[in-house]
């Protein structure tokens, strides 16, 4: 049974007894943490649903560290998935591959794909190696929620529902990895991520991106009005048109002016310190500035820790300034079009 106090550990012999038996543990990757179960395992992976509170069309990602794994979870690799592979594995990238009747459909929401990756952090590689099984991972934070980026935030969200806590420290990446469909004609980027469309454009040239539209608001209206399960799941993590959300409502800075905030208790979570706010006034309770010289890298690392601590501030409302639209600004920008309150 889950523990109201989940221990905090480093043991990966430990963690990997406890996913071996059915377990949840929550372990620290390169992007955020996550809750891993045995992906094999229908009822392991049942818990990771009712722990997050996660609806059942909203698909896992599988997690390997070897390639093995490939040829028992997936179809044949495509020329340009095994590029992606031998290019950004390990690392930061989830592919979406046509799936072997071994994994679960509770693991892909009855969708005929399923959607692999190889961490980079050394803990996580250690914990998949030893425990020698695919597990099945999505954030590791209350559905819907701010992902996290330290051992502390799984324990300050799921604490009590969980079995373990595997400690690899801040994530260094600090958002999700980048989800590509690998199904179709041409890979297509469903979920901006770590690797950029440039870096992916780089190995297989030309990539198309996922435009959203009503399959995913259909699928978040469904869940919020209790009848929780569509025809099909939405075809990748993190596809919901609201998601990565803080309990205090949060705006983007333009979407806003400087009179309708006058009386309220506002903070701002800026891109970087040479920033112009004044296009919103500069009166704010706290702010939080995520670079000193506007590198990306840098703030996305910090972008789900600095959003947790605004949204502890007790504030009635949370600013947010837009990345510049590139590179991993684009996966930044998706993160905050998500979790801005509608």
């Amino acid at each position: 049974m889950p523990k109201a106090n989940c221990p905090i550990s480093t043991d990966v012999s430990h963690a990997t007894e406890i996913l071996r038996d059915g377990g949840l543990v929550a372990f620290g990757t390169e992007t955020v943490y996550g809750l891993g179960a045995n992906a094999l395992d229908e009822h392991s992976v049942a818990r990771i649903f009712e722990a997050k509170n996660r609806p059942h069309f909203d698909p896992l990602i599988v997690h390997i560290a070897d390639v093995k794994w490939l040829d028992r979870l997936a179809e044949e690799l495509t020329p340009a998935a095994k590029a992606l592979a031998d290019a950004f594995w390990p690392g930061p990238l989830t592919m979406v591959l046509p799936k072997k009747d071994i994994v679960p459909d509770l693991v892909t929401s009855g969708l005929p794909s399923v959607a692999i990756r190889m961490p980079s952090h050394p803990l996580a590689l250690e914990l998949l190696q030893k425990v020698d099984l695919p597990i099945a991972a999505p954030s590791a934070n209350p559905f819907g929620q701010i992902s996290p980026t330290t051992a502390q935030h799984v324990l300050d969200n799921l604490g009590d529902r969980i079995d373990l806590i595997l400690d690899g420290g801040p994530c260094d990446v600090g958002v999700e990895s980048t989800v590509v469909l690998m199904t179709g004609d041409r890979p297509q980027i469903l979920r901006h991520g770590a690797i950029t469309q440039e870096q992916l454009e780089s190995f297989i040239g030309t990539v198309d991106v996922h435009s959203g539209g009503d399959d995913d608001a259909a699928s978040a209206e469904s869940f919020e009005s209790g009848t929780e399960k569509p025809q099909t799941g939405v075809a990748a993590p993190g596809m919901l048109s609201q998601h990565y959300s803080p309990t205090t409502p949060l705006v983007l800075a333009g979407d806003v002016d400087a009179e309708s905030i006058d009386d309220k208790h506002v903070g701002l979570l800026q891109f970087s310190a040479t920033s112009d706010i004044s296009r919103v006034g500069g009166n704010f309770a706290s702010v939080e500035t995520l670079t000193t010289d506007g590198n990306l890298r840098v703030a996305a690392a910090s972008f789900f820790a600095a959003l947790r601590r605004l949204d502890a501030e007790g504030l009635d409302l949370i600013l947010a300034e837009p990345f510049p639209d590139h590179g991993l600004g684009r996966a930044l920008n998706d993160r905050l079009n998500r979790a801005c309150h509608r």
